[in-house]
């Protein structure tokens, strides 16, 4: 991966983990019982995580070279 893949794809955790903690406060879950959203740590680093992966989807690799020998 080239270094402008890299930055793109920490855009996304960024973002992830923002969307994350934003889930958990305004959503969140009352009974404490969800798996991901009854603590904030869980629902940010989750956000993160999907954040990079989406934002992943979108980088293209490069093109190789062909010898045309």
């Amino acid at each position: 991966m080239t270094k402008k893949q890299y930055i793109f794809t920490g855009v996304g955790v960024v973002v992830g983990l923002i969307a994350g903690y934003a889930y958990y406060h305004f959503v969140g879950c009352a009974s404490g019982t969800c798996a991901i959203t009854s603590k904030p740590i869980n629902s940010t680093l989750y956000g993160g995580l999907m954040g990079g992966l989406l934002f992943n989807m979108f980088v293209t690799s490069p093109k190789k070279k062909e010898n045309n020998e």
